[in-house]
């Protein structure tokens, strides 16, 4: 992950003008874009709920009660009450997402008992979760252990996005019959300069290595659009996606403290 800015293919935007959560944040009050805005806010529970699970887990909650927990929590979030009272102020979903979680967890705390596993309404459907979206990037056993939950959530949000912003680039290199590309250049979105061979890569790919380079800049840059818009779906401030992804790296690099 990189908080350098990066433009896409010419013409392409930095970011999208309306992005999920502007969307969600706007129809809030608006009973005719609620259901847009329901669906934009459904498939952004879907993209995060591993940062919700894991901070679920971190605050002591078994692996059941925790999926019992997180699909509760996404219950609530899509109520339309929730909309309603989202704060443009807090114009980062990241954060709001938190801060609501962390006020449904302590008035769960405070009921004598929560609802019990096997409810009426499903919104997870973990193995198919799992299966469809494992995790690509490793967190260490320390640090699922011992980072408070706030820093734990923040880390499996960055990972999320560095995930997802990987897999779309992936598929864009496959539909253009470039996977074995992909599969080779990758592990150098982010490197040093220093610590790439193109003389290697070159053998490997079979390619000039003044074609290899072109293709690794072309790449990088792609990358680093699809992670901005990534990015861009939870601000309300474009302004804000630099600082958001600073964020973001700072939070990743607790895996090398």
């Amino acid at each position: 992950m990189t908080p350098e800015g990066g433009m896409g293919s010419a013409g392409e935007p930095r970011v999208f003008a309306t992005t999920r959560w502007s969307l969600i944040l706007s129809a809030a009050s608006s009973e005719s874009e609620e259901g847009k805005a329901r669906v934009a806010l459904a498939e952004l529970c879907r993209t995060y709920w591993r940062p919700i699970f894991s901070f679920v887990c971190r605050r002591g909650y078994s692996m059941e009660d925790a999926q019992d927990l997180t699909q509760d929590f996404f219950m609530m979030i899509l109520e339309h009450n929730w909309l309603e009272h989202a704060d443009p102020n807090r114009g980062r979903f990241r954060s709001l997402l938190l801060k609501s979680l962390q006020n449904f967890l302590n008035n769960v705390a405070e009921k004598t008992h929560t609802q019990k596993r096997g409810g009426e309404v499903k919104f997870v459907s973990w193995d198919d979760w799992m299966a469809e979206a494992p995790s690509q990037i490793l967190i260490s056993a320390q640090a699922l252990d011992s980072l408070p939950p706030e820093r734990l959530f923040d880390l499996r949000w960055a990972a999320t996005v560095v995930e997802h912003s990987l897999r779309r680039l992936r598929e864009e290199c496959e539909a253009k019959g470039r996977l074995r590309l992909f599969e080779v250049l990758s592990s150098y979105l982010t490197a040093e300069r220093a610590d790439i061979s193109y003389a290697k890569l070159s053998s490997v790919l079979g390619l000039a290595e003044t074609a290899v380079k072109k293709q690794l800049h072309n790449m990088r840059q792609r990358y680093r659009w699809l992670l901005r818009d990534e990015v861009a779906h939870t601000v309300e401030n474009p302004a804000d996606v630099e600082d958001e992804i600073r964020h973001l790296c700072a939070a990743l690099a607790v895996e090398t403290e």
